[in-house]
Parts: structure tokens; sequence; C-alpha cells
């Protein structure tokens, strides 16, 4: 049973003379896990720099409500990856018919719905009848999963914007009938913000040979079936190299009690020395010869930073075999060698059935400086023409130009 909905007050939008537009705009705002709550937040924030008086509400984290968004619900600790999310479609009818009810109780002059497609593009439908135009932000990856022609044909009739995070999507989605606009990654608006210690560097390298990190994800779930793996081949590696330290990166409180949880279970003798944060995240990159993470966006932080990684995701095997390799439409499933449109990264995903196999990729490169440098410059190669900050303003203006569109109407 889902707790009940904070209840705001209705409160109509008023209309600017001079511009058409609307002067105090209320928008629906929704985000489903972690990262698409950190992207939200700050697109929220750039538009409220020109439109201050603009009021944000609905399916937010913390991130948004810390720039004033007022929640109805938080999703982002229950949110589900992939097929996982299969387990859950009770609970989503439920939040739809919910949804539903407080959007039409409700004078929204748009909704900002970011990533998280399977749970996004119903809500879509539900804002489209309801006579409140959207904005997907983070376009759905039907060029990786298919048949794509249903599914842009049910982006074109249910999105009335559509902002792009990699160049190639802006044509794909143009081709297929939708507005689409390429706006940028908001991860690199978050990267080049980051205040990188090289002392705190240093300071993870003093007196090892060789230098790990874990990147387990921000999910539990994603957390349960990547982290044992990881340890696993951690353990591996310790056993191999003398001089090996271990960082783990926790996304958050409740992940890092849990990787605490599992470690001390599953390896207890194993050193780990835990972080927590977007600045010792990066510092743990950089600071690795290798990484082992989880599937996900921050493989895309990984390889901003150029640190040779492999990427691991153990889901449910009869699961994926039933329906997901089905759907699935490109040959790579990490971020890395999706765009580089090759095996940049190793990746053993979507399951594995042994680690056996990664802890000797792994002792490989860790064995080997000249195959990490080379891996390091494929990566700077691939991700450094991708680099163009200011994602969530450009997405901003997106919304600007969406509530223009409206009071035109």
């Amino acid at each position: 049973m889902l707790p009940p909905m904070t209840m705001i007050a209705d409160e109509p939008a008023s209309t600017s003379p001079d511009n058409g537009a609307h002067a105090r705009p209320r928008i629906f705002v929704s985000v489903a896990e972690q990262s698409a709550d950190e992207h939200a937040a700050i697109l929220t924030r750039a538009f409220m720099d020109s439109v201050p008086d603009a009021r944000f509400e609905g399916l937010a984290g913390p991130a948004l409500r810390a720039e004033g968004v007022e929640s109805f619900e938080d999703l982002t600790r229950q949110s589900a990856m992939a097929l996982a999310a299969f387990k859950k479609i009770p609970w989503a009818l439920r939040l739809m018919r919910r949804v539903r009810r407080y959007l039409k109780a409700r004078h929204y002059d748009a909704a900002v719905l970011v990533d998280s497609p399977a749970l996004h593009l119903p809500m879509a439908k539900i804002c489209r009848s309801l006579g409140i135009p959207v904005l997907f932000f983070i376009a759905p990856q039907t060029w990786a999963w298919g048949p794509p022609k249903w599914r842009n044909s049910r982006i074109r009739k249910r999105v009335d914007r559509l902002a792009c995070i990699w160049p190639f999507e802006e044509s794909y989605f143009q081709d297929a009938g939708i507005a689409a606009r390429y706006v940028g990654h908001p991860s690199f608006d978050r990267l080049a913000a980051v205040d990188v210690s090289q002392q705190a560097i240093d300071g993870h390298r003093l007196g090892a040979q060789q230098v790990i990190t874990l990147l387990p994800g921000s999910r539990p779930h994603v957390v349960n079936e990547v982290l044992p793996g990881q340890l696993e081949v951690a353990t591996a590696l310790a056993r191999r190299f003398a001089k090996l330290r271990v960082l783990a990166v926790a996304a958050n409180d409740d992940v890092r009690a849990q990787i605490e949880a599992i470690s001390k279970k599953l390896a207890p003798n194993l050193p780990i020395t835990l972080l927590q944060g977007d600045a010792a995240r990066a510092e743990a990159i950089k600071a690795a010869d290798l990484v082992l993470v989880a599937s996900g966006t921050v493989t895309l932080e990984v390889a901003y930073w150029a640190t040779p990684m492999i990427v691991m995701y153990n889901s449910n095997r009869w699961t994926y075999n039933l329906v997901g390799r089905w759907l699935i439409r490109t040959p790579w499933l990490s971020i890395p060698n999706i765009v580089a449109q090759r095996e940049l990264v190793p990746e053993y995903m979507p399951y594995y059935t042994s680690t056996a196999p990664i802890a000797a990729q792994a002792i490989d490169w860790l064995s080997n400086p000249l195959a990490r440098q080379r891996i390091r410059e494929d990566l700077r190669r691939t991700i450094e023409p991708l680099v163009k900050t200011g994602a969530a303003a450009n997405a901003a203006a997106e919304l600007h130009a969406l509530l223009l569109e409206k009071s035109r109407r």
C-alpha cells in the first residue's frame, strides 16, 4: 500500500500580458530514481533562474525537494531497473490511478517527465488526456530496444517535446516525426562542477601497487545483484596482488549501510575503504587502476575520467531469456560500448554465471600498465567529442518554449 500523497492546495496560474506566457507557471515534475532526481533538480534550478515564481510539484526525490519542489511521493527509494520493473506492475497501476486523480484536480501548465519510460510514457498519456503538454527529458532508448516503430509511435502521440542526451538521437527521433532536440548529457554538468582533490587521489594510492574501485549502483536491488560478484572479484584480486587497495563508493546513506552489511557477510576479511559523495566518487575513480561498475549512467562518469572499467550486471537469466533478449536491438548494453559502437570495455551483463572470467580480465589489466593506458586513451577519444555542458539549461529552454507554445494555442 502506498502512503497517501501530500495534499497541495489548488492555485490557478496567472498569465502575463507582455509575452503571453505564464508569469507563474505551475509545473508537474516526475522522477523515479536518484540520477533522474539530480538531473531534474538542475533543470528546475535553471528554469527558476529566469522564472523565479515558477512552482514545481510532483513525484520528487531529495534533490528536487532541496530545490523547493513539493513532493507528492518519492519514488527514488523504490525504483526498478529494466526487467526488474515487471515485478512492480500492480504497484505501478495503483500509482497511475492516483496520479491521474491528482493531475485532474489541479491546473498544471506543463509536465516534465525525466527518464524511466516504462513509468513515464503511461504518465505522459494521462497528461495528454488532461490537456497538459509534456516535456520528456532523457529520451527513451528505442534505438536500443524494439520494436522501435511502435514505441516511437507512442512517444509521438504522448510527448510534445523530447530533450535528447545523445547527439544521434535528435535526427533519429525527428525522422520518426517527434519534436526532438539534443540538449547534451546532464552528467557532464555535474562532472564539470566536481572539485577533485589530487591530495585525496594521492592518499588513496599511498602504499598501494594497485587500486580498484567498486561502484555497485545507487538502487538497492542493483546493489544486491551486483555487489556480491564485485566482492568475489575483489577477493580474487587481493589473493593475487599483495598491495591491492579496494575502494567502494556508496550513492547514499541507505546504500552505504547495504554495502557494509553485504561486505561483512560475504567478504569479512577484505579491507575496504568505503566512501560517499560526488567528489569522493570522482576521486575514487581517478585513483583507480580499474573500476568494477554496475551498468548505468555511472559508466559514463568512469569513461569521463578515462579509467579502465569492467561493467557488471546480474539480472534474472530466465526472465532475460524469456523476454529481454527478444527486445534488445543493440549488441552492446553499456554506455561506453554503445557510444563507441564496439566493445571498448568488457561487459558482463545482463547476467553472468561465474566471476572467474571477470577476475581473469581484471588480473590481466592490473598486470599490464600498457594495456590500461591504451584503454584510457580509447575512452578519452570516445567521450571527449560528446562533452557538452548546459544540458539542464538547454532542457529548461525547451520547457520555456513548450509553455510559450501552449499560451499561443
